[in-house]
């Protein structure tokens, strides 16, 4: 083989090594993008916010606060399953949940149970090391008084190249003190998806 044919060859190969290459392009962090038609970071954030702004806007709240001198309501978030029949990242979910119901102003938010056990490890911790004037007693934690709990479910209806991915996210508010189911929510997403190479 000679010197310019070989040059040649070793070109077309290192083009085609570049055509396979991996583009990555930055995109604003609020952007939508559906690429697959599952549910995505987009889906999480909308269902958060329009139902948290639904719970919210309920007698519940001004109920509460007219039974206990003004107080503002306590909430925690409880589980919220995948009943679904793909992966859905429910700890990104619940993060939307929290920031929405924290960021409303209108009800107070109690950590997870997880963050409870750091919190309280921390307030040992300091019962021992701290100085008075800076330790954080025990005892001393606002018990929350409704629990938010939840589910997210999937129905898949296919024919040929195409697809209807059905999500529907259930949410129940329940009083800690007498278990009383004080709002349900429902959010439904239909998507419709087309791919000449469809895959469930």
């Amino acid at each position: 083989m000679t010197m310019t044919r070989m040059t040649a060859t070793v070109l077309v190969a290192l083009l085609a090594l570049g055509g396979c290459a991996t583009k990555v392009e930055r995109m604003e962090p609020g952007e939508v993008k559906d690429l697959s038609g599952k549910w995505n970071d987009t889906d999480s954030r909308l269902v958060s916010e329009e139902m948290i702004g639904d719970v919210l806007s309920h007698r519940w709240v001004g109920d509460f606060s007219q039974g206990h001198a003004g107080k503002r309501p306590a909430v925690i978030v409880g589980e919220i399953r995948n009943l679904s029949h793909e992966h859905i990242s429910v700890v990104t979910f619940v993060n939307d949940l929290e920031r929405e119901i924290i960021n409303s102003g209108k009800v107070d938010f109690v950590a997870s149970r997880d963050e409870r056990e750091d919190i309280r490890a921390e307030r040992k911790d300091q019962d021992l090391h701290a100085s008075e004037e800076t330790r954080k007693p025990m005892g001393k934690e606002l018990g929350a008084d409704f629990m938010l709990k939840g589910d997210i479910s999937t129905i898949l209806d296919s024919e040929g190249k195409q697809q209807v991915r059905y999500y529907q996210v259930d949410l129940t508010l329940i009083s800690l003190a007498d278990n009383r189911k004080v709002w349900v929510g429902q959010k439904k997403i239909k998507k419709l998806v087309t791919k000449p190479g469809l895959r469930l």
